[in-house]
């Protein structure tokens, strides 16, 4: 929010969307026309929301792509159809089956406890802003400020989420803005501010350069 108001919500579903914010971003600052010239459009990040998107955000924190992959595949396997009214029936043996750590068990009972009993409506989350968004996953047990984001941002497209606790960000931000060292979080949200409502295209475009910078794909992931 800016000045007590909420920003108007914008949803980032297709290339325009990107395109649309990359030429606000770079009117803002220099720095990032001459960093969306290296990047051109990234790509469009976005993935299956509800319950079964925030599980498996939650099952990829501070582990590989695959193993994030092979571990949600066992979950599928093991549970069947990934609800919160299965996750609060399995057992502590099912969980262990799936490849899950006991905090990330802890995680998940504690979100489909929250779904279940009405405290969390998912769906509601699709029309509130980000800072709310973040307000209301952040509130429940083992989520964190970068799950709530990057859940914001990719399963609900909303184009001012910033995942500002994300490493990656960090780390081409501070190439990017010629920063003497890597930002922390709250450094890095001050740093964005002057980009809402288009926080989320500039979180795309930074994970793209990360991606250049480091000449691999970046590591979009960190445990709370």
């Amino acid at each position: 929010m800016t000045n007590g108001a909420p920003l108007p919500r914008r949803v980032i579903a297709a290339s325009s969307d990107l395109e649309q914010g990359m030429h606000v971003l770079a009117g803002i600052d220099p720095a990032w026309a001459q960093l969306i010239a290296r990047t051109g459009v990234p790509r469009l990040r976005r993935r299956e929301g509800g319950f079964a998107g925030l599980a498996s955000i939650i099952v990829g924190q501070q582990v590989s792509v695959a193993s994030a992959q092979a571990i949600w595949t066992r979950t599928g396997a093991v549970l069947g159809e990934i609800t919160a009214a299965r996750l609060l029936l399995a057992s502590d043996e099912e969980l262990r089956q799936c490849g899950l750590s006991r905090p990330k068990q802890r995680t998940l009972r504690a979100i489909a406890a929250a779904v279940a009993g009405g405290g969390l409506d998912l769906a509601a989350l699709e029309d509130t802003d980000a800072d709310t968004v973040r307000q209301r996953l952040t509130a429940i047990s083992g989520i964190g400020p970068w799950t709530a984001d990057v859940y914001s941002l990719f399963c609900l497209g909303h184009a001012d989420s910033f995942a500002s606790g994300d490493l990656a960000l960090q780390e081409a931000a501070r190439h990017a803005f010629d920063l003497p060292a890597r930002p922390a979080a709250r450094a890095l949200d001050a740093l964005a501010e002057p980009w809402r409502p288009w926080r989320g295209v500039a979180a795309h475009l930074l994970w793209e350069y990360y991606a250049i910078v480091k000449g691999r794909e970046g590591l979009i992931g960190r445990s709370e």
